[in-house]
């Protein structure tokens, strides 16, 4: 079993009438639904491509037909397989999707706990920026999610910009780890502090050299993946070793490469669902724009 690592780029998707009648009626009624009740058009496509590349992941990789997946969410909100579904497959793959900015992202791997969390920097300048009228004061604020270690290596980045990027690395770092934990918004922060190796990231390298200490402790149970899509969008893949077997595959030194998809991919293997419903279309097109201070969710 490979590691799998997809993107979807939403921010140039414009999707035509049969497009998106299409993915409508490939996903579950209740998600088409829960798709269909986004205000923006931006969350819709981002929320769709989610779960267009889950079920691919479902049915190409776990080999379970299309139309016998079903996808509940835990408490926390995270998608998984329905139990029922689980006790028929002998191996299965554990996942996790991101959406921010232009992009949707999916990981996953066999045997590993998997976090994943993408970030894109430059729309993230004026969120993080908005509450204060520095940097210095935004860092002030933020203090207490990063400890004095990764503060000195974001202070010393270089100009005001070259800080914010190397906050928004760390964060990343951590919310990926936090999402692959499954603990949520409740887990301090400063328990975890992380060690880069490389200083300054890409477009197209990927990175596995990246260290995590918990507790003051380093984790050798977790390795860390990074990316730049491209020069605004960062990545971050938490992965964490469940038992034994998973030794080879998290030993491997060379970090898994995102592969971008068309929508094209993302329906290649679908087996619809329901009906066809043309007011679902007028639905989309009377949606509003994403607003430049938009600021997208979880999906």
């Amino acid at each position: 079993m490979e590691s799998v690592r997809w993107a979807f780029r939403c921010g140039s998707w414009s999707p035509s009438c049969s497009e998106w009648l299409l993915a409508a009626r490939c996903v579950q009624r209740e998600e088409k639904d829960r798709i269909g009740q986004f205000v923006f058009a931006k969350d819709s496509k981002s929320a769709m491509a989610g779960r267009l590349l889950i079920r691919k992941l479902i049915t190409e990789k776990m080999n379970i037909p299309w139309n016998e997946i079903h996808l509940e969410r835990t408490p926390k909100g995270k998608p998984v397989l329905a139990k029922p579904v689980l006790h028929n497959i002998s191996q299965k793959y554990n996942f996790n999707i991101s959406h921010q900015g232009d992009y949707v992202v999916l990981a996953a791997e066999p045997g590993l706990q998997v976090g994943l969390k993408l970030v894109k920097c430059h729309m993230f300048v004026f969120f993080f920026i908005a509450g204060s009228s520095t940097t210095v004061d935004f860092f002030k604020i933020m203090k207490r999610q990063f400890t004095d270690h990764e503060w000195k290596v974001i202070k010393s980045a270089g100009s005001e910009l070259k800080q914010l990027e190397m906050f928004y690395r760390h964060w990343t770092l951590k919310e990926s780890f936090i999402k692959a934990i499954g603990t949520g918004v409740g887990f301090n922060l400063q328990r975890i502090e992380f060690h880069l190796s490389t200083k300054q990231m890409n477009v197209e390298e990927e990175k596995k050299d990246t260290k995590l200490l918990l507790d003051g402790e380093q984790e050798d149970n977790w390795v860390f993946e990074e990316c730049m899509l491209d020069s605004n969008h960062h990545v971050a893949v938490a992965l964490g070793m469940q038992d034994k077997e998973s030794c080879s595959a998290f030993s491997d030194p060379n970090p898994a490469r995102f592969i971008t998809l068309n929508f094209n991919d993302l329906v290649t293997s679908a087996i619809p669902l329901t009906e066809e419903d043309y007011e679902y279309w007028e639905h989309f097109q009377k949606k509003a724009e994403s607003p430049s201070r938009h600021i997208d969710q979880e999906i």
